[in-house]
């Protein structure tokens, strides 16, 4: 057992959108993403998704509102709602993400950004 230092694991990547597993807690995974722009509109249909913003503004559109989630909060995302994250005016946002280990990146829809493994950093 050790401490994870999540500036130094968000130093390891500059990827966008696409998540990096930094531990597992029983059958759930704790991910790590940068993220800027918009991503897709997608649903997961067995499995509630955590996020929570650890830099920057999160905007996570539904099809009937956005809510905005600040730095230092999160949003849970209920199985089978549809949702699309997206950042305004172009700021990389960092995330850290708390799901199942068998959560689909964009659940059953299937996209050039989808991404089917996770590196763990």
């Amino acid at each position: 057992m050790k401490s994870i230092n999540l500036k130094e694991k968000y130093a390891e990547f500059n990827s966008l959108w696409h998540p990096h597993q930094i531990a597992e807690v029983d059958d759930m995974q704790v991910l790590l993403a940068k993220i800027q722009g918009e991503f897709v509109w997608h649903a997961h249909e067995d499995e509630d998704e955590l996020f929570q913003v650890v830099k920057g503004t999160l905007h996570m559109q539904f099809r009937d509102r956005t809510v905005m989630v600040k730095e230092g909060e999160i949003i849970v995302v209920p199985k089978g709602v549809e949702h699309n994250p997206m950042t305004p005016n172009g700021e990389e946002v960092h995330i850290l993400l708390f799901e199942k280990k068998t959560t689909a990146h964009t659940g059953k829809m299937h996209y050039d950004i989808t991404k089917n493994q996770y590196p763990k950093i």
